[in-house]
């Protein structure tokens, strides 16, 4: 019988004998012979020297026993089955590792906010959290904690500089307050064997005077999507109908949310010039002060919420999800939209969430070749018309381990050490394998995902492009995600319904916006970092201005253009 790393404690226990004592590094290097192998940038020594180092770290809390929680994405599956229960074998340590919905993590976390009450001791939330932890200073500063309090339990070999989204999670203050557990895109995704079928190709050609291929711009996605719905793709291997040239969603749910803050509001151009975000304001519409202090959401105080730009690209959301999506698709939510390209009758994608990667790339697919390459490919993802160059193009999550100082201090350093276990350089090859949601850049270049990366569609050489640093999660603007993330899917959901107008939801947006920030501001509890409000003018003082938010464009529909996908590739190496 081969034995996996927990294999003495759970034989002992089936023949009904009491469980050994504490192996640690036995354990260890089971677990390294059985799991990880040579999917690791470290040697098989220096594998060895990590876990040893785990081991003991953590000896002062063997048989302590602590709580973690994450959404329910790929990776932390593979955290909460496989690396939770390794982590214990090694270090003693019992991690209860839960999985929820994204929706839940941020209300536990709001909860133990305001409560003080520890329910979890670590989470893994979204850095778009980033702007609310650094205001309420109620996450653990990692700057500060590594250095003092968790000095002892923070690993010689965690190596920051090779994690690609700490930008993400640094505050203005400099100051880390989460670390990257894992991290994915919104990149455009379209059938590349229908794109370069001779017969698309042509009639393409024919109707629209220019050349099919990955679209730079809107204009040129709504004529592919006109171009595919309805067409009969039998010649290229796909339905003779059913045929749709965009997939979307549009479900009153939270998740609506997230499909314009993350990042279709930039997308179309509605916010300024800025990496990792538009400054001052940002795709939220939230204009700050040159102190990071919000001061207003709607365009009478210099937001842009409720721009032209932004109503163009819920116009255009709602214009396309009726005319080129499947029509079950607007009573869906993120999570039942994500998988339905897999079924093969979806042409193109303005935005694919890549954590769903690893649900497109199953053997017998549709949309998969007999020799395991894909069908489809990822590509930057089109702007609208009001983008300008410097601008953010796109999304990235950055799910991030999160302290906060309502947790006891041994159970933060419990769940520190876990952070870092799950994180560390001897196991996120292979976990990157898992999810295929990069968070080191030694990762990233690993020869096995050389060899792997003309099975992922370009997944790969998106992350090794320099392009990547275009995509990027909510920045520091937002003072209060939980509060402000809530009025989107309500808001936007009215135009969606057709109960409001695009305008009349983005005016009750932003007003809802500015509601929740005067209410910081007379609350003071973000004391000099929290909102001061810009008194109201007339929205044309700002619309003259230049920057965000901008006036309307006369012209809404710029002239299509289209790239060849593997010159695009090629201009990555």
């Amino acid at each position: 019988m081969k034995l996996t790393f927990r294999s003495t404690t759970a034989l002992a226990l089936a023949m009904g004998l009491a469980a050994p004592a504490f192996a640690g590094m036995d354990e260890a290097k089971a677990f390294l012979d059985a799991e990880i192998g040579d999917l690791s940038t470290l040697s098989r020594a220096d594998q060895e020297a990590e876990m040893q180092w785990f081991l003991d770290a953590a000896a002062p809390m063997e048989g302590m026993e602590i709580k973690v929680v994450s959404e329910t994405i790929t990776t932390h599956e593979y955290e909460s089955q496989v690396l939770a229960p390794a982590f214990e074998a090694i270090t003693g340590i019992k991690v209860t590792h839960d999985l929820i919905g994204e929706g839940d993590v941020v209300e536990k976390l709001q909860t133990q906010m305001q409560s003080g009450e520890n329910i979890y001791d670590a989470y893994v939330n979204d850095s778009d959290l980033i702007g609310t932890h650094w205001r309420y200073q109620q996450a653990r500063s990692l700057t500060d904690w590594m250095a003092n309090a968790g000095a002892d339990v923070t690993s010689p070999t965690l190596d920051l500089d090779d994690f690609i989204g700490t930008q993400f999670t640094t505050g203005p203050d400099g100051d880390l307050y989460q670390l990257p557990d894992q991290q994915f895109a919104n990149l455009y995704w379209f059938r590349y064997d229908w794109f370069t079928d001779p017969k698309s190709m042509a009639d393409f050609k024919e109707a629209y005077g220019y050349d099919l291929g990955v679209p730079v711009n809107w204009s040129a996605y709504e004529d592919i999507a006109e171009f595919f719905t309805g067409r009969d793709m039998s010649y290229a291997g796909g339905p003779d109908s059913g045929v749709f040239g965009n997939m979307d969603y549009g479900k009153k749910d939270p998740s609506l949310g997230w499909r314009y803050t993350d990042a279709w509001m930039s997308m179309a151009g509605m916010g300024d010039k800025g990496e990792p975000n538009g400054l001052p304001v940002d795709e939220w519409g939230v204009r700050v002060n040159d102190k990071s202090q919000p001061v207003g959401s709607c365009m009478a105080r210099g937001g842009a919420t409720n721009a032209p730009a932004a109503v163009y690209a819920v116009e255009k959301a709602i214009e396309w999800l009726q005319k080129y999506t499947p029509p079950a698709a607007q009573g869906m939510t993120f999570g039942e939209a994500g998988p339905v390209p897999s079924q093969g009758n979806i042409a193109q994608q303005m935005f694919m969430y890549t954590t769903f990667v690893p649900s497109l790339v199953e053997e017998g697919l549709p949309v998969m070749n007999d020799d395991g390459t894909p069908k489809w490919r990822l590509a930057p993802s089109p702007h609208g018309a009001y983008w300008e160059e410097g601008m953010k193009i796109g999304y990235q999550d950055v799910g991030s381990w999160t302290l906060l100082k309502s947790t006891p201090d041994d159970r933060a350093k419990a769940a520190w050490l876990y952070a870092q276990f799950v994180t560390s350089k001897t196991v996120d090859v292979k976990k990157s394998h898992i999810g295929l949601t990069f968070i080191r850049e030694s990762s990233i270049a690993h020869d096995s995902f050389t060899e792997r990366a003309p099975k992922l569609g370009g997944l790969v050489e998106f992350y090794r492009s320099p392009a990547r640093v275009q995509w990027s999660p909510t920045g520091t603007n937002i003072p209060d995600y939980p509060k402000l993330a809530q009025l989107w899917w309500q808001n936007i959901g009215d135009a969606m319904s057709g109960a409001k107008t695009a305008q009349e939801a983005l005016d009750s947006l932003c007003a809802d916006q500015e509601k929740v920030l005067e209410r910081l501001e007379r609350a003071g509890v973000q004391g000099e970092l929290g909102p001061v409000m810009n008194e109201e003018v007339d929205p044309a003082e700002w619309l003259a201005k230049s920057g965000a938010p901008k006036a309307k464009l006369d012209n809404e529909d710029p002239e299509p253009m289209t790239v060849n996908y593997d010159e695009l590739i090629a201009s990555w190496q």
